[in-house]
Formats: C-alpha cells, sequence, structure tokens
C-alpha cells in the first residue's frame, strides 16, 4: 500500500481528524510528504467528504502536536547530550555546535516561523528549540502560525484544483529536491572545508626530518665563517 493510498483510508476511516493524524505523523517521519497530504485533504473536502474549516483545524493541529514531540525530545536531549554526541561525529567539533547555537538564539524565532515552510527543515526545526528550551508559549505561537499558512496553502490548493490535486504536489516536488540540492551542496562544502584545514599526515614528521639538516647547515656556516689560526 502507498503513502498516498494509507492516508486516503485513514480519512475515510476517521474523517478530518484523520487526516490531523496523518500531518503528526509527517513531523516525525518527514518521507511521509505534507505536500501530498494536505492537497488531497482538500480535494476530499471538495468533493463533500470533509469539512473544509475542520481540515484547515485539524491538520494545522496535527502539525502542532508532531511539532510538540520534537521539541520535547530536544529538550530531554538537552545541551549537553547535544555536544557530547556532536563530538562522536567525524569532521564535527564543539564549536560547530556553540556556533549554531548563537545562530539559533539570534534568529530562532524566524527558524521555527519560516522553517514550517521548507521540506524536512520543517521538522528539524523543532529540535534545537527543544535543546535550547525556546519558550513554549513563543514555540506554540510560531509553529500555529507557520504550519497554518502552509496547512492553508496547500490545502486551499487540492480544494480549487479538484481531481487535479496532484499537480500541487508535482510543483513542490521540484521546490523539495532544489531545497535537499542546496543541503546536499552545504554538507558537501562543509566536509570540503574540514578536510582541507586538517594537516596533512606526515606533515610534522616531515618537519622533523629536515630540521637538522637545517641546522647542519648552519653549523657548517659558522665554522667556514671561523678564521683560521
Amino acid at each position: 500500500m502507498s503513502a498516498i493510498e494509507w492516508v486516503n483510508g485513514l480519512m475515510d476511516t476517521l474523517g478530518a481528524p484523520g487526516a490531523g493524524v496523518a500531518i503528526a505523523l509527517e513531523n516525525l517521519f518527514p518521507p511521509i510528504p505534507s505536500e501530498a497530504i494536505l492537497p488531497l485533504a482538500g480535494f476530499a473536502a471538495s468533493t463533500g467528504e470533509l469539512n473544509l474549516l475542520a481540515v484547515l483545524l485539524w491538520t494545522t493541529a496535527g502539525s502542532v502536536v508532531g511539532a510538540l514531540a520534537l521539541y520535547g525530545v530536544g529538550a530531554l536531549l538537552g545541551r549537553d547530550r547535544t555536544v557530547a554526541l556532536a563530538a562522536r561525529l567525524p569532521l564535527v567539533k564543539a564549536a560547530d555546535v556553540e556556533r549554531t547555537e548563537a545562530w539559533f538564539l539570534r534568529h530562532g524565532t524566524k527558524a521555527v516561523f519560516f522553517g514550517r515552510m521548507i521540506p524536512v527543515f520543517r521538522s528539524l526545526v523543532s529540535v534545537p528549540a527543544g535543546v535550547e528550551r525556546m519558550p513554549l508559549p513563543v514555540f506554540l505561537t510560531l509553529t500555529t502560525l507557520g504550519s497554518a499558512l502552509w496547512n492553508t496553502a496547500f490545502v486551499l490548493a487540492g480544494h480549487t484544483l479538484g481531481a487535479n490535486w496532484t499537480q500541487v504536489t508535482e510543483v513542490v516536488s521540484a521546490y523539495s529536491k532544489v531545497v535537499l540540492a542546496a543541503a546536499a551542496l552545504s554538507v558537501t562544502a562543509f566536509v570540503t572545508l574540514r578536510l582541507l584545514r586538517r594537516p596533512g599526515p606526515g606533515r610534522r614528521g616531515a618537519d622533523r626530518d629536515t630540521a637538522p639538516d637545517a641546522d647542519t647547515d648552519a653549523r657548517g656556516e659558522r665554522e667556514s665563517a671561523e678564521p683560521v689560526s
């Protein structure tokens, strides 16, 4: 059974709350795309199977519940454990985590709000919010507003397009690929720069090997400069 068939069956069984459950799971398991769930729910509302307002409310509630679960993971993990885990990762230093932490402290509110409209990042941004213990009322407000905008746009698009709701998925799929490609390039650039900054193997040994020759040359120059008695 495909993800779309599963979501469709969930909505047939539970109605609009089924769409909310699917969106909550999408936060925890990003391979279940909201870009497919939301237009499908909008299409179901256009046929009269679901109530449009109920779909909007339940999908936004599902987004908030899923985000809260990941916020809880970050809060339980905490800063010290995050730094400890990062230190075990290859090419990652504690300084990288500290810089990320400083960035999130400066831009965390914007990251949580606008992050709800970026594939994959939409789910992951809740974790650092939990790690940094962003005030829960602020987190909930930003998550609700950002999710409501994203969900409403896609539900209404599916409602408007009707049976052609899959066109929304196709467009956003291209957008998602661009975002993921940019993320992959960023990671590649980070790894490349970190490797280039590492001293080459044997470099210190090579310096030690050449040092005696330099000392020998210096002693030879001093001896040649002494007057012959």
